[in-house]
């Protein structure tokens, strides 16, 4: 199993120790704010009125979001076909994913091609296979951490775009308690590439030394951490592990590096205290791009 897998892994961990009211807050990162994003601007992603829709996916994962997507674009274009493009480099989640489609009904409408690779296989393998193909809507929902080269993976998608597609980048925000976190240990959580750690801070500013306009949406979110500060606490370890992306954080770290993160996350720059509770600030922000 990748990383990636495991670190979603514990936090459907996590959120199977929460009390059931807790858990419909606080969900994976792959599945965070999606409800509040697609009431805000889903709709101003695709061109009313077409008949056929040119989708894609990129770090899909298992897919749930995506076939939410699909599901709202259905109900803002009844009767368009769609066909659906599905970028994952992780085998085990693209399965997933072809799984959760097969139990899925009222999908007759969508042709999936299913990309087993990095988006940077997946340049060559387009240029080689469908180069005059254009999308109306690409969604790279907390996959940018992941790939290779990010300037070259933006620049890439948004080439694909058509005349008045959309390309929807989803990060943790620039000025939240993840971009504190990360640049202060990520290099000790094994965090080696820039891009592992990024943050839309990091997007706007390269983006706007290119000059390249962007609409900026906020999506705010709180996450209670309290159980972290519990030592031996099995839903706070799970919680250390996912925070830090390092698996077994707890046994993993030195207790150096541990005391070090713990006290952070305690700090101003991180969290605060309400009624008792450790709240940390997971917002989240999104950008979307023309061609």
């Amino acid at each position: 199993m990748v990383l990636q897998d495991r670190i979603t892994m514990s936090w459907i961990q996590v959120n199977k120790k929460l009390p059931s009211t807790s858990r419909v807050k606080q969900k994976a990162k792959s599945t965070l704010h999606f409800a509040l994003w697609k009431k805000t601007f889903l709709h101003m992603c695709i061109v009313k009125g077409k008949t056929a829709l040119n989708v894609m996916g990129v770090g899909s994962g298992s897919g749930e979001i995506d076939l939410e997507i699909l599901r709202q674009l259905q109900l803002q274009h009844p009767g368009a076909k769609v066909d659906n493009e599905v970028v994952e480099p992780s085998s085990d989640m693209l399965q997933k994913y072809k799984d959760l489609v097969a139990k899925t009904p009222d999908l007759d409408h969508v042709t999936f091609t299913w990309n087993n690779m990095k988006t940077s296989e997946l340049e060559k393998d387009w240029k080689e296979r469908n180069p005059e193909k254009k999308m109306d809507f690409i969604h790279m929902i907390q996959a940018l951490y992941y790939v290779e080269d990010t300037e070259a993976a933006i620049l890439f998608f948004q080439s694909l775009l058509e005349k008045n597609g959309k390309l929807l980048l989803i990060l943790v925000s620039g000025e939240g308690s993840w971009a504190k976190l990360w640049k202060t240990y990520g290099l000790q959580f094994g965090k080696t590439d820039i891009s592992q750690s990024v943050t839309m801070g990091d997007i706007r500013s390269l983006l706007d030394s290119r000059r390249i306009p962007y609409q900026k949406h906020e999506l705010p979110s709180k996450m209670d951490i309290t159980s972290c500060f519990t030592s031996g606490d099995e839903k706070g370890e799970l919680l250390l592990d996912f925070l830090t992306e390092v698996p077994d954080f707890s046994k993993n770290a030195s207790p150096e590096l541990r005391a070090g993160v713990l006290d952070l996350l305690r700090g101003p720059d991180c969290t605060q205290e309400v009624d008792g509770r450790i709240i940390f600030n997971n917002n989240l922000e999104a950008l979307l791009l023309g061609p």
